[in-house]
């Protein structure tokens, strides 16, 4: 890097002063000064771009090693489902009459098994129990219907008694 002293500064002022002349110096210094500034973030923002673009193929490296991690675990565990329910089945044939040999398929998807899925009887039990009754809203007087402001203030503004005069 360019080792800058005060001396070295103070030559270099000297030397302009004399080449710009006073009456242009000021307006000078400031648009060295602006270039020096855009100059300095632009390199900043490329290293930031870079810095960037590191700690992204860092990551995508950290996943692809997650990855086949999870895929090596997944193989294992089927692998040992298989076994289980192989030595499961040869276990229980005796037991409820069957023969050896297991129908069940180690690939097949969990919703086709001989089991069914429970559900509840009532459809909307929770919806049908925390319904309101309507003589009950009437009672208390919740609105069930809209209203605009304008027939609210009509319908509750007092009657003016105009035979009274």
């Amino acid at each position: 890097m360019i080792d800058l002293g005060i001396s070295k500064l103070a030559l270099i002022g000297a030397v302009a002063l004399v080449v710009i002349g006073p009456e242009k110096l000021p307006r000078v210094a400031r648009t060295v000064g602006a270039l020096l500034g855009k100059a300095q973030r632009y390199v900043s923002d490329v290293k930031a771009e870079v810095s960037r673009s590191m700690e992204l193929e860092e990551l995508k490296k950290m996943k692809d090693s997650m990855t086949e991690a999870a895929r090596d675990v997944e193989s294992s565990v089927q692998s040992g489902a298989s076994d289980f329910e192989k030595s499961w089945s040869d276990a229980t044939a005796g037991l409820d009459g069957t023969s050896s040999t297991s129908s069940y398929d180690a690939n097949a998807p969990l919703g086709s098994l001989e089991h069914p899925v429970y559900k509840h009887p009532k459809k909307n039990w929770r919806l049908k129990q925390g319904a309101m009754p309507q003589w009950y809203k009437a009672r208390a007087g919740v609105r069930t219907r809209t209203q605009s402001g304008a027939a609210r203030v009509a319908r509750f503004r007092p009657r003016s008694n105009s035979g009274s005069r």
